[in-house]
């Protein structure tokens, strides 16, 4: 089974509490329709489980295949650097039908998010880096496309729906 190389540290994004018994990380690519899907599913996930789930997002955008998605990182690490990362998240999955040049600066408006420094922070070489970083913490850790998820640092290749993925991390819990 394949584990994660890299442990979640305090550089990734998290919602809920760090000593939760179970850590569910997702490699994702906002402009993929599947990651798009499990968003409700995780959040669903979140609110039953509780202070026993923790969860992690970390990007892999399939560039070749998904023209938007390395700039949709982008905005998301942009938001971020104002304490504001997971409603961007959020943002970018419920417009991902309509991203285009001309959106991203939009999303930060609709967030309240200081534009020009968001705008600056896009061309940012450290968010840049950080992304590519996430990447490659990705491919070493096996993944190949999105979402990819990982419980507990081992890899989960079961059906995403939600009673799967419940049952997969109620029994982790266990462990």
């Amino acid at each position: 089974m394949a584990r994660l190389t890299v442990p979640v540290n305090e550089k990734d994004h998290m919602r809920g509490p760090l000593n939760s018994p179970v850590t569910l990380l997702e490699f994702g690519d906002y402009q993929c329709m599947l990651c798009k899907m499990s968003v409700p599913i995780i959040k669903q996930l979140s609110k039953e489980l509780g202070n026993n789930l923790r969860f992690v997002f970390r990007n892999f955008p399939l560039k070749e295949s998904h023209p938007y998605a390395l700039m949709a990182a982008k905005c998301a690490e942009a938001a971020s650097l104002q304490n504001h990362f997971w409603e961007m998240h959020d943002l970018l999955y419920s417009k991902q039908l309509q991203f285009n040049p001309e959106i991203w600066p939009q999303l930060a408006e609709e967030l309240k998010l200081d534009v020009e420094k968001f705008n600056k922070d896009l061309q940012s070489p450290e968010i840049e880096q950080k992304i590519q970083e996430e990447f490659s913490k990705a491919l070493r850790s096996g993944v190949n496309g999105t979402p990819c998820f990982y419980i507990n640092g081992e890899r989960y290749d079961g059906d995403t729906s939600y009673d799967s993925l419940k049952q997969a991390l109620i029994q982790a819990s266990k462990s």
